[in-house]
């Protein structure tokens, strides 16, 4: 492959970029995974790609190359929907609440999959915090799937998944800012039979760009503004939830206008051991769940099948975590 050829096309003209198409696309990204690309060039490729940012067509080639070496992981049989829940941007500013997430909807029987990195680069990530909370993540996909059949509940690291995925992550720390493969991986489904994707994204156009992915690829997700990046409702506010069931968009819940802002409780700090320390306290009900994760675990009780009835999602959403502000 003639990576000084494609090079030239996407890094040609900042003004002027000329995209890949989608085959281009997958034979590039295919080479990237498989290690076939010299330290240089992937360097270069990476730096151009994210100058330029990917086109529809080239987040369509990336994403059939990593969904062909990406591990299958089976679901439990004869429950709810399974959630796959991607964690790779972490916290900095506000804690990470995504395990809370997890473990809320485990609670209901849900089965969820996380998979995100071990690393957060300066950030709190999702595997300390479940680490403080007795959740350790699983060394193989074996392990995985029998946590997700045993306890409903599974982490898996993104080198479980795909071995060469891990490294790719990994240039962040050397190239100083994150490339396509910290988009890809919130598109992974492991899931043989389908899971429900959380996708958010804080990062300006990646929105409508995942928005037009989920409907040309009959996606079921459902995806939100996230909070520094990580799919769960800001505490704060909520964002737009857009459930997508084979590729049809419905929203359940409209962003909130910045006058609605909820003044909730939050970790003293955004470390693993203070949020997982809050964490712990909401699941005994000693503090109240915000609005905003009530509203997220409803669209996701109706969107993995728990209850076919929104309203009804709604109510037990708000019942069970003891809200009343569900409706």
């Amino acid at each position: 492959m003639n990576f000084a050829s494609h090079l030239k096309q996407i890094a040609r003209d900042c003004a002027d970029p000329q995209d890949l198409n989608e085959d281009e696309a997958y034979h590039l990204f295919s080479a990237v995974l498989d290690g076939g690309v010299p330290d240089l060039e992937l360097g270069a490729l990476l730096a151009a790609l994210r100058m330029k940012s990917e086109s529809l067509e080239e987040l369509l080639g990336f994403h059939r190359a990593l969904a062909e070496r990406v591990g299958a992981i089976e679901p439990p049989p004869g429950k709810p929907g399974a959630i796959v829940i991607p964690s790779y941007g972490g916290a900095r500013h506000q804690p990470n609440l995504l395990p809370l997430l997890a473990l809320l909807l485990q609670r209901f029987g849900v089965p969820v999959l996380v998979h995100g990195t071990l690393e957060g680069f300066g950030r709190v990530t999702s595997a300390h915090i479940f680490r403080e909370l007795g959740i350790m993540p699983s060394l193989s996909l074996d392990q995985a799937q029998d946590s997700l059949h045993r306890e409903h509940l599974a982490f898996v690291p993104a080198g479980v998944l795909c071995p060469n995925l891990q490294s790719l992550l990994a240039l962040r720390a050397r190239l100083g800012l994150r490339t396509s493969p910290h988009h890809l991986v919130k598109l992974i489904d492991p899931l043989t039979a389908g899971g429900i994707r959380l996708i958010g994204t804080s990062r300006p156009g990646y929105l409508e760009k995942y928005r037009r992915f989920l409907a040309l690829t009959q996606a079921h997700a459902i995806l939100l503004e996230g909070t520094e990046g990580e799919a769960f409702a800001s505490p704060s506010r909520r964002p737009r939830l857009e459930y997508f069931r084979q590729g049809e968009g419905q929203v359940l819940f409209e962003a909130e206008p910045e006058s609605a802002r909820h003044h909730a409780g939050a970790p003293a700090d955004c470390s693993a051991a203070a949020t997982a320390d809050w964490i712990r306290q909401t699941l005994e009900g000693k503090i109240p769940l915000p609005l905003p994760l009530v509203n997220q675990i409803a669209s996701c009780l109706y969107a993995c099948g728990y209850t076919t009835d929104m309203n009804q999602a709604k109510a037990i959403a708000a019942v069970e975590t003891g809200s009343l502000a569900g409706n």
